[in-house]
């Protein structure tokens, strides 16, 4: 297959500097896109759309439930309503808003949270948002995506934008690898990509954890073992066939994400290879546990998110592959 990545690209960019950029792209395209913050906006990126727009840009302060609130009534008269904040404050503080406003309305609400996993760094525990995933997976109605670069961010939020309802899409602070080439990578939202053709072991990967993934894939090609990598950018509505599929032609799997062990990939994955053919799984995420201050680097490392420990998670699930 086509080549479609580069680990050695040199470009960096976080997510949330791509979904500014893309929002303001849109809101000169549709006038019918309205985007609320809650006091960050120079964080989140969102400011660039409200110098640019300012009468269809609200600032709504810090009172997160009274936003999704407004982002609800706004999204049920026609318009197409992006709503952004921290993840921490996007998600579980608001919780009760999106539930009964926004999904049981199915009203067209675009949720982008930026700043979500531990990558938040120095800010410690009470903004690092490690269990979004989980909550917003549990929404009858939520559709949940989380892009792996800055190429995939704007490409799938411009499709996010085309389809009716409830969305939450995952951001980082951090600047990350630039994988992607916008002139050649096309993701599809609702369908996991196959980054890396193999034979052995699939390693399903989800927002940064991509990079990760791939970098552990070219490891284990040297040890002779042909890796897989499929980049699930979407986990609601997750492509269960597609899933099984690979989880079955390779014999085994394991999953990598910048997210707490329950109710994220792993979890999603579980509950469909069990259903469907089940395999040896392992996973790469945090364990039962908050996160703490210090810089972005070395929180991946010590809660265990690094290539190295993909590979001895593949190395697990080869070896009960064969047993």
């Amino acid at each position: 297959m086509t080549k479609l990545y580069n680990l050695n690209s040199g470009k960096t960019e976080a997510t949330r500097q791509a979904y500014g950029k893309k929002l303001l792209e849109l809101g000169h395209k549709n006038t019918d896109i309205v985007v609320m913050d809650a006091d960050l906006s120079g964080s989140t990126q969102t400011a660039h759309f409200g110098k640019a727009f300012p009468d269809r840009f609200f600032d709504c302060g810090i009172a997160e439930m009274n936003m999704m609130g407004m982002a609800a009534g706004l999204g049920l008269t026609g318009k197409l309503v992006f709503v952004s904040t921290f993840a921490v404050f996007a998600t579980s503080r608001p919780y009760d808003a999106i539930r009964q406003s926004i999904c049981i309305s199915n009203s067209n609400v675009k949720i982008a949270a930026s700043h979500a996993g531990l990558t938040v760094g120095e800010d410690g525990a009470s903004h690092q948002m490690i269990e979004d995933i989980n909550l917003m997976r549990g929404l009858p109605g939520m559709h949940v995506v989380c892009p792996a670069d800055a190429v995939e961010a704007e490409k799938l939020i411009g499709q996010v934008a085309e389809e009716y309802g409830p969305y939450y899409i995952r951001l980082g602070r951090s600047k990350i690898p630039v994988l992607f080439d916008a002139a050649t990578y096309h993701p599809r939202l609702g369908h996991p990509a196959l980054l890396r053709e193999g034979s052995d072991v699939c390693l399903f990967a989800i927002g940064l954890m991509v990079a990760r993934a791939l970098e552990a894939a070219e490891i284990l090609d040297k040890e002779g073992i042909s890796a897989r990598v499929v980049n699930v950018h979407t986990l609601k509505p997750l492509d269960a066939e597609a899933i099984a599929a690979h989880a079955r032609e390779c014999g085994c799997a394991v999953t990598a994400e910048e997210h707490i062990r329950y109710g994220g990939l792993f979890s999603a994955v579980a509950e469909t290879i069990a259903l469907k053919n089940p395999v040896p799984l392992r996973y790469v995420a945090i364990g039962n546990t908050f996160g703490e201050s210090g810089k972005p680097d070395e929180l991946l490392e010590k809660y265990g998110l690094t290539a190295d420990n993909i590979v001895l998670k593949a190395r697990e699930a080869m070896k009960l592959k064969k047993a």
